[in-house]
């Protein structure tokens, strides 16, 4: 059981929507501009909440500076249940745009599979030599299903 203190001072068992609500609390924390993401388990814990609830594959872009701190989180694409199209010219642009010296990549699986498909390795090596070409240097790839995936952790990038 979770309690919160409520306007009177007293502690009250919290209902679906407080847990909502500091769950976007938090995110928010997270991903203001000129946050620091020190952690990988941090940035992966506030992608997963951005994207686990959709339906339908999204693909979102974390800009960040040369100390890492949050320029900003961007939803970039968005596809079907099991696909989502990504241009590496629309990413560079954008990362471009936020004078980003490094990003994330962060895309869902709606099956809840977590594990990363052939194409996005494809893409990931396509975004990462694009990138490269203008020195913005890509950290991490994470795919959200029940889990979250780092192409980091497992060295695929």
């Amino acid at each position: 059981m979770l309690f919160i203190k409520g306007t009177n001072n007293r502690y009250r068992v919290a209902d679906e929507q407080d847990v909502i609500f500091e769950a976007i609390q938090i995110y928010n924390r997270c991903f203001s501009r000129g946050e620091a993401l020190t952690c990988t388990d941090k940035a992966k814990d506030c992608i997963k909440l951005k994207l686990a609830p959709f339906e339908h594959e999204v693909f979102v872009c974390l800009f960040l500076d040369n100390q890492h701190r949050v320029i900003a989180c961007d939803e970039l694409f968005r596809g079907t249940i099991d696909a989502a199209s990504v241009y590496p010219r629309e990413v560079v642009k954008t990362a471009l745009q936020y004078n980003a010296a490094a990003l994330i990549l962060a895309h869902n699986h709606p099956s809840g599979i977590s594990e990363p498909s052939q194409a996005d390795k494809s893409i990931t090596d396509k975004l990462k030599a694009a990138l490269a070409l203008v020195d913005i240097r890509v950290l991490d790839h994470f795919v959200v299903g029940e889990t979250v995936y780092s192409f980091v952790e497992h060295g695929l990038l």
